[in-house]
């Protein structure tokens, strides 16, 4: 019993990698918690939010106060 195996098209391989970096990406979440007032969370989350944004990546914030 002899059995044959076929090397993948290297152009089929090629085209499913390139087709899986041109899909969008989701967006990421990040939450800056704390239980204390002035333990800097605005500070922290701004400038994170400024050096994604100087790397070219679209930036959203928001806030929740209970």
């Amino acid at each position: 019993m002899k059995e044959s195996h076929q090397r993948p098209d290297p152009d089929e391989l090629l085209a499913r990698v390139q087709a899986e970096e041109d899909r969008p990406e989701h967006g990421k979440l990040k939450i800056f918690l704390g239980a204390a007032a002035g333990v800097g969370k605005t500070y922290s989350m701004l400038d994170a939010a400024r050096l994604r944004r100087e790397e070219g990546i679209d930036v959203v914030v928001g806030i929740v106060e209970t």
